[in-house]
């Protein structure tokens, strides 16, 4: 039931995004949720430029982290990033509109590994990422806003 499946991964990641105040601020709106699936859009805000004038590295990499974090967790248990990371092939500029892509490569019950493209709507790869998460037990949508568990 594929459906019923991508219909709980986008219930995740609406609840994630309620508390999300480091996306919502990035301005990070969703293309497409689905189990161990998830692809995001955001454009380049001149806030988000380092001293070169372009994307600073930590904008880039928590762009793709959020993607991250919504794919890992889309399966309806809570699953914390305990691994990342990335590389830089190109720069992205203020006004430039980027995708973050990510992907499940391998679900195991307690460990989980993703792969994240951040491109341009071309289809031009910006920056590739690289995660790991511990998956709980705990399901996503039972959780209290500002539980540390």
């Amino acid at each position: 039931m594929p459906e019923m499946n991508n219909s709980l991964a986008r219930s995740v990641y609406e609840k994630m995004m309620e508390n999300d105040y480091c996306s919502q601020w990035m301005g990070i709106e969703p293309v497409e949720i689905a189990e161990g699936f998830c692809r995001i859009k955001m454009t380049v805000k001149r806030e988000m430029l380092n001293g070169y004038g372009i994307l600073h590295g930590g904008m880039a990499f928590a762009f793709a982290d959020s993607a991250f974090a919504f794919a890992s967790n889309s399966y309806g248990r809570v699953a914390v990033s305990i691994n990342g990371s990335m590389s830089y092939a190109r720069s992205a500029r203020e006004g430039e509109e980027l995708f973050a892509e990510a992907k499940a490569l391998h679900v195991g019950f307690k460990t989980a590994d993703f792969d994240v493209r951040v491109m341009n709507g071309g289809g031009e790869v910006y920056y590739f990422f690289r995660g790991t998460v511990y998956r709980k037990s705990t399901p996503v949508l039972d959780q209290e806003a500002g539980s540390s568990e």
